[in-house]
């Protein structure tokens, strides 16, 4: 049986809640994610800001803001004010099976991983996406599906 910990990413990008909008949107940028943990000192695991989040607390275009001033409004907003704490999370042992039905039943783009209260990892829809290929490879071209 396979569980969690054989899929989910281990080595994640997190921020505490004290961290700014700014500081979560480069995060996002540079390291092209769209799902950032937020923990403690002792890396509890807190909340989740996703890049919807980022979105909804950004100013329209439309307002006429530039980038240097959504940038400086960005560096003024405590993540803790637009993170979610009320997050569905998955233990590493849990049945990988269980945990595709939890993202694709409730439409969630990943779930935490924690064990202890601690942070252990994410899982994602590209970390699915990626067994995905693995199998269609180790199927070959030859098997259609059912």
């Amino acid at each position: 049986m396979l569980t969690v910990k054989d899929l989910m990413t281990r080595d994640i990008f997190t921020l505490q809640a004290t961290d700014n909008l700014a500081l979560a949107r480069s995060l996002m940028d540079l390291a092209r994610i769209r799902h950032i943990p937020i923990v403690d000192h002792d890396m509890c695991f807190t909340g989740l800001i996703t890049h919807r989040d980022i979105l909804s607390a950004t100013v329209s275009k439309l307002a006429g803001v530039d980038s240097q001033t959504q940038e400086e409004l960005d560096m003024g907003i405590p993540v803790q004010e637009i993170m979610n704490t009320r997050v569905k999370t998955i233990h590493p042992d849990d049945n990988l099976r269980d945990a595709a039905s939890l993202l694709l039943e409730h439409k969630y783009g990943c779930l935490p991983v924690v064990m202890d209260d601690k942070l252990v990892g994410i899982l994602t829809e590209a970390d699915f996406l990626s067994l995905t290929i693995s199998l269609m490879d180790a199927l070959g071209e030859d098997h259609e599906l059912p």
